[in-house]
């Protein structure tokens, strides 16, 4: 068929019909938003499954033998108390122990009570990271980590105070 000006007003458009044509964007629409939904599912898990700290205790080891730049533990009596540091003894030899702003104030422990100190050994002194006292209990000198943390720790952490309903605060 020859086109010609009356032939072609005539005609009616090839292809599809306008519903398929939408099809290809609707369904464009469909997968982004299954993208998105699984990236909000996906920060939601991590947030959950946020690891936590957690410390490997280590054996304790005479201070005559500790190396230097190490990882180490000693168990021993406390000697003296200076502020936020405090000197152990275990008969083997002494070590300057530093606890940082947990210890600031000198209460962290007290003079002649046996104790199991671990950190990391530089400089001649201890960096301590974990305080175990004679009745088991247990003290982390780290400072809190930065950054936020997961859901099960704002949860659980401490800084969560319960507060009853009604109640000011």
């Amino acid at each position: 068929m020859i086109d010609t000006p009356e032939t072609a007003e005539k005609a009616t458009p090839a292809g599809p019909p306008a519903a398929s044509r939408r099809r290809p964007y609707i369904t464009g629409l469909l997968a982004a938003g299954l993208v998105a939904l699984g990236l909000v599912a996906g920060a939601g898990a991590s947030m959950l499954a946020a690891p936590r700290d957690s410390v490997m205790l280590m054996q304790p080891t005479s201070i005559a033998t500790l190396a230097p730049d190490s990882v180490v533990a000693v168990k021993g009596k406390v000697a003296e108390i200076f502020g936020n540091k405090f000197v152990i003894d275990d008969g083997s030899g002494r070590a300057l122990v530093e606890t940082g702003r947990r210890g600031e104030g000198g209460k962290l422990v007290v003079s002649g009570e046996m104790l199991t100190v671990q950190g990391h050994f530089d400089d001649g002194f201890i960096h301590g990271e974990l305080l175990v006292h004679a009745d088991g209990r247990a003290e982390s000198l780290r400072p809190p980590r930065h950054g936020p943390r997961g859901l099960l720790d704002r949860l659980h952490g401490p800084g969560v105070d319960v507060v009853a309903p009604g109640a000011a605060g």
